[in-house]
Parts: structure tokens; sequence; C-alpha cells
């Protein structure tokens, strides 16, 4: 099987061109620019143009809440894993929610660009949370159907580094781009063409493969008997244990929902006097919700694969309907909720610790400061708005989608265990740059000089003086701002290639959609957390401290990459075989 394994995979440009070929690869990048563009206009270009409505701060801020819609996507996720949508099970099992989802957001933004946001500020918010939440459930579906179509030949690391590139391209162009055709055309002109864009995607992705396709009830009414029947085979555990696990991993789920929602609504309904403050709860109730819905229900998985091995509260003989079982409530709901967690600590044991701290750490370094670039480059720094946004979401942009293409041919080359770590290590060194230039930025500036860099951004912002540089020209300092970012953001996207095709390695097809969205939701936490501190410490010790002091944190990320590693290469060895990635095996 090795000997086979080895043969089929031969690394480099080959193995890229291949998977490229394949149309699995090019429905991969449209989904990715879906899923790139919502964000960009229901949480970035969205403010602009109410600033220019002149909607009031206070308001503005309310629609700030669709972005919960992004946070806790992961609280409706067993849906998708689960429930068909009636009449559309026969586009596949992911595509049943994808095309739908991408229908309501281009329908929903296409209705925005008829409205006044001043004078229909409810519709207009009413939609733009429509949007969100549809927005955040196709990322879900999206995510779950890369895992599932993945194979030898567009492979999981291919897909996951097309993704990330679809997903850039579309911040770009719903940002930057965006708001130059604004200027020009006027913003309702803006979200009816990008409406027009996501409705063309919801149609063409009726054409993308996809698993589980059926249109016969009675297969999948038997597929989903033969599923039940899994939980009462001899050796699982008893339906009383199921039951409290059940009763206990609800309760909480449940709890975390409400908590949701209770917030919203109240942020929509109150006065500003009595609103509750977004980043606050976000801060506040966002670890306890994490440690309700996936930190406890671990545990509480981690008991009921505890008895199993055990041989403790176990079947010992078939029921004796067998296979004629009726599917109770309870059954759905534990195989909806508790399952897949299940399935997660059963397969990973004790090496699901190093999972989380690694799912915990690897984005510290970019994530936890990332609120405070802004004030760096513009209060700090002295950058005018137009050059941070000609070196950010210009040259930025540019330099995260050469990231992802390097990184995703090197994966191919050097393997995805090498790349993560090498990414891990790279993430954390580009800190030490951002140090310089909080000292003034001269070694920033002769290595630009030196390569040619100065030149480039020198003349690239001539020719879009027009657009970027209208209220004054660009400084002499931009050279060095655009070099760090530049490499920065080179950094970003080879270490999110090989991240994002690690994560999505390491759940079950069966169970994608929840396991992927429980993993990605916890994925920025310790930098959200550490903000406050963060913020603290600038105030205290300055950035160039801060910047070596994330820079010596992202070194805990490197550590775990190397054990995680070490893990898989083990596990390989021991098998006698080359591992393979379980997605593909499951």
């Amino acid at each position: 099987m090795a000997g086979d394994t080895e043969a089929k995979v031969k690394p480099g440009w080959r193995t890229l061109f291949r998977a490229l070929r394949s149309p699995k690869a090019g429905f991969m990048l449209v989904f990715g620019f879906a899923q790139g563009l919502p964000p960009a206009l229901f949480l970035g270009t969205l403010y602009a143009w109410l600033s220019e409505a002149e909607v009031d701060l206070e308001t503005m801020g309310v629609f700030s809440l669709v972005g919960l819609a992004y946070a806790f996507q992961f609280l409706w996720s067993p849906l998708l894993d689960k429930v068909d949508i009636p009449g559309l099970r026969r586009l596949g099992k992911r595509k049943q929610w994808i095309a739908p989802m991408q229908l309501v957001i281009g329908i929903a933004l296409v209705v925005m660009s008829f409205l006044d946001p001043k004078n229909a500020l409810a519709w207009f918010s009413l939609l733009a949370a429509i949007g969100a939440f549809a927005s955040a459930t196709q990322d879900i579906a999206i995510n779950a159907w890369r895992i599932d179509v993945a194979d030898e030949v567009a492979t999981i690391d291919i897909l996951s580094t097309i993704t990330q590139m679809g997903f850039r391209l579309a911040s770009l162009v719903g940002g930057a781009i965006g708001l130059i055709m604004a200027d020009r055309y006027g913003w309702p002109f803006v979200y009816v063409m990008f409406g027009g864009f996501m409705l063309a995607i919801g149609i063409a992705g009726l054409f993308a493969p996809d698993a589980h396709v059926t249109e016969d009830r009675v297969a999948n009414a038997a597929a989903n008997r033969v599923e039940v029947a899994e939980l009462y085979a001899v050796g699982e555990v008893t339906p009383r244990v199921r039951n409290r696990a059940l009763l206990a991993v609800g309760l909480l789920w449940a709890w975390a929902i409400v908590t949701v929602v209770v917030f919203m609504v109240r942020s929509m309904t109150e006065s500003p006097e009595t609103r509750p403050d977004v980043s606050a709860f976000t801060t506040n109730y966002g670890p306890l919700i994490v440690l309700a819905t996936i930190v406890l229900p671990a545990f509480i998985a981690a008991w009921v694969v505890k008895q199993k091995r055990d041989g403790v509260n176990v079947m010992t003989a078939l029921p004796e309907n067998g296979m004629e079982r009726p599917i109770g409530f309870a059954d759905h709901l534990y195989r909806a909720l508790v399952l897949p967690l299940v399935e997660f600590v059963s397969r990973m044991g004790w090496s699901l610790m190093l999972v989380l701290a690694l799912v915990l750490t690897y984005r510290i370094t970019d994530s936890v400061w990332g609120v405070f670039a802004y004030p760096f480059y513009l209060k700090e720094l002295g950058y005018t708005g137009e050059e941070v946004a000609f070196a950010s979401k210009i040259l930025g942009i540019f330099a995260v989608l050469i990231g992802l293409a390097l990184g995703g041919w090197l994966i191919t080359v050097l393997g995805r265990m090498f790349m993560l770590t090498f990414g891990a290590i790279i993430a954390a060194a580009t800190n030490l740059l951002y140090a310089d230039l909080a000292l003034g930025g001269a070694r920033m500036q002769a290595a630009s000089d030196a390569i040619g860099f100065t030149w480039l951004v020198n003349s690239t912002a001539q020719g879009l003086a027009p657009l970027f540089f209208v209220a004054a020209p660009p400084s002499e300092g931009l050279a060095r701002l655009a070099f760090t970012i530049f490499w920065e953001n080179l950094a970003i996207g080879i270490a999110g290639a090989a991240y994002i095709a690690w994560l999505s390695s390491i759940v079950a097809k069966r169970y994608a959609a929840v396991q992927f969205a429980l993993l990605a939701s916890l994925t920025l936490l310790i930098g959200t957390l550490g903000r406050g501190a963060l913020g603290q410490m600038i105030e205290v010790r300055g950035y160039y401290f801060v910047f070596i002091f994330t820079a010596l944190i992202g070194v805990v990320a490197v550590v775990l990459c190397a054990l995680e590693w070490w893990r898989q290469a083990r596990a390989g060895a021991a098998s006698g075989v080359v591992q393979p990635d379980p997605v593909l095996a499951a």
C-alpha cells in the first residue's frame, strides 16, 4: 500500500497542475470567493456607505452584531451534518445548503441596493443580518464540501490553498475595489453588482460535484437507519449513558444559543443608553460560550469513550428489532451534538490536547495585535489613511495571494507538516520586522532599497495616485511600511495555506461540518481574549516591546507544530505504512 501511495503522489509542479485541472479546483476557487465577498460587504464597506448616508455612530454600532454570525457559526453547524432541506437533498449533502445560502446572500445584496440606509434603516439592518447568517451558514457547508470532495488528485492541501486564495481575492474586490467603484458609480451600483455575482455563483454551484448525491428517499431513510443501528451495536454505550451525555451537552448548547439570541434581541430593540456593548459581550461571554459548547462537551465525550473502552455500561446484545428500530428524536440529537465529539476524542485520544493547544496558538502572533495595526500605522508612525490603504489593501492582499500560491506548491514538495511548522516560524519572525519599524524602520528601508522594492512601490504609487493619494502625495517612508506589510502578509499566506490544510486533514468526513466549525472557532480565541491586556502593555511598554513579546510567544506555536509533526510521524511508523490523511481515509 505504501508503495502504491508513493507511486501515485509525485510532489512538485506535476501534482499541482494535475490538481488545478480538476473541476473541483475551479469550483473551490469560486466557493472561496463566495466565502470572502459577504464579510467584506457586510462588515467592511457597508460602514463606508452608512457613513456617507450620515447614519449616526450608535446605530452603526448595531450593525457590528452581524459579525456574531461568523463568530458563533458553530452553534448551528450540527444541523448541516444531519438535516436535509426538503426538496433539495438531490443536490447533494453539502450543495443543498451552499446554493440556497448563496442565492439568499445575492438577493439580500440586490434588495439593499434599492434602499436608502438612512430612511429604511430597519429593513437595511434586517437584510444585513439575514445576509450575514446565510454567509456564515454557507461557510460551514463549503468547509465541509472541501473535505468531502478531496481526493488523490484534488488533494485537501491544494483545495485548502485555493479556498484561501478565493477568499483573499474577494476581500480585495469587495474592499478596496468596492470603495473605488462606489466613488465613481455609487453604492447602489456596487451592491447590485456584487449581488449579481453571488446569484451567478449560486447558480454555477449547482453543477459542482458533491458527495452523497441521491434522490431516493427510501435509500436516504435506510442510510439513516443504518447509522442509528450503529448506536445499538454490541460494545456501544447504552441508551442511558447516551441520554445522560446528550442532556448535559444539550443544556450547555441551549444556554449558549439563548445567551446569543437574548443579546442580539436586546441590542436591536433597546435604546443606545441601555444597549449592551458588543466588544464587552464577545470578551466576557465569548470564552464562556466556547467553554460550554466545546471544552465541557469534549470532557463529556471523553467520559463516553472511557465507558466504551472499559466495557462499562455498553450493549451486550443487539436489540430485538435491530435494523428496524424507529429513529427517535434523542437518536437524532445525539448523532448531531455528541457523536462528532465522541468520534474525535476516540480517534485522537490524548493527542486531542495537543491539537487543541495548536489550534489555540497557531494564529496568535498576528491575531492578537491585529486590531492595533491602524493605530500603530496612523498615530504612532504618522502615515495617512491613503498610504495605509495602499500598503495593506493593495500590496498586502497581493502578498497574501502570492504566499498562498507559494505555500500550496511547497506543501506538495515539502509536505504539510513541514510547511505548518515553517509557517509558524516565519509568522512569528515577521513581528521582528514591525519591531524595527517601531524604532524608525532604518533596517526595513535599507532592505527595501537593496532589493529594488522602494522603486517598485514608488512607481506603483505614482500610477495609482489618482485613486489612492488624492489628499496628499505619498511620503518617502511609504516604502518601508509597504515592505514590512508585504513580508508579513506573505508569511500569513504561506502559514494560512498550511494551517487550513492541516485543520481540514484532522477532521472526519462524516462529521466534517461540526468538527471543522468547532476547531475554526477556537483559532482566534486567544488572540481575541488577549487584546485587552495587550492594549495595556502598549500603553505602558510601547509598540517595540509588544512586537518582541508577540514574536517570542509565537515560539509556543512552533514547538507545538514540531510535537504534532512528531506525533503524526510516529503514528505512521507504528502503522508500518505512509500515514494517510484522515480526510481521505474517513
